[in-house]
């Protein structure tokens, strides 16, 4: 049995590749507005704190109401193209679901859309929630967003570990009292997740589950 009752998972990056899809749906909105189209270096480095955040830092923060328009019918038509779990991801969470351990996403990602995208690979019924963007008036690393989750899946902070993949989830655990263990298969790499101060840092999610 884990040494964790609850854990929290971010989405992107950690249990599921969307990047063409978001590099896509990107590409298309600067390309409608004139703009050159981002590379996948500066996409990656925008995503994470939300869509207005990302959109700001590619458009510029003048054009972000502008670009919204253009991104959100397209995204919303071909987001579930290219999405894929990443490796182990089912696996893990299969076992900590027949331990008895309580199992949410906590994302940035739209809610809607990150609901979709778990019933499109099928991690629904293995979840006690899914809570993203535009759910309650907070994001990470706000500390009110992951305690309205672990209120929402009936668990406390004590004995929970948040599993993400940047240093977003690193300041959102230690807002909230969560272990902070992360995987470098997102947005950013061991060394800077270690440099933050997460308390684990794997590779992948097979090392994690080995630590487990």
């Amino acid at each position: 049995m884990s040494q964790f009752s609850t854990f929290l998972f971010d989405l992107d990056g950690t249990l599921i590749n969307h990047f063409a899809a978001i590099q896509r749906a990107h590409t298309h909105t600067l390309l409608q507005l004139g703009l050159p189209a981002p590379t996948a270096e500066q996409v990656l480095a925008a995503v994470g704190g939300g869509l207005e955040n990302a959109i700001a830092k590619l458009a510029g923060p003048a054009r972000v109401a502008e670009a919204l328009a253009i991104y959100r019918p397209y995204w919303n038509a071909t987001m579930l193209d290219d999405v894929v779990l990443l490796p182990g991801a089912r696996e893990l969470l299969t076992r900590l679901r027949a331990e008895g351990a309580k199992l949410a996403v906590l994302s940035n990602k739209h809610g809607p859309s990150s609901r979709l995208v778990c019933d499109q690979l099928g991690l629904t019924p293995l979840l006690d929630g899914v809570f993203g963007a535009t759910d309650t008036p907070w994001l990470k690393p706000q500390r009110e967003f992951t305690a309205h989750a672990l209120t929402k899946i009936g668990a406390e902070a004590a004995g929970a570990v948040l599993v993400g993949d940047s240093t977003y989830d690193i300041e959102t655990a230690k807002n909230a009292g969560l272990a902070s263990w992360c995987v470098a298969t997102g947005t950013h790499t061991a060394a800077e997740l270690t440099a933050a101060r997460a308390e684990r840092v794997f590779a992948d999610l097979a090392g994690l589950s080995a630590a487990l």
